[in-house]
């Protein structure tokens, strides 16, 4: 029931923005990594 309630609030925090709020996320992790087939991991 605790869940209930927090979804709840997360629509009507959607309604009162009229969008839906989402948590940015930033890749931090390293550049230019070569693709290896998960085959081949």
């Amino acid at each position: 029931m605790s869940r209930v309630s927090d979804w709840v609030a997360h629509v009507l925090e959607y309604q009162a923005d009229n969008r839906l709020i989402r948590p940015r996320a930033r890749y931090v992790g390293p550049d230019d990594q070569e693709f290896v087939r998960i085959d081949e991991r």
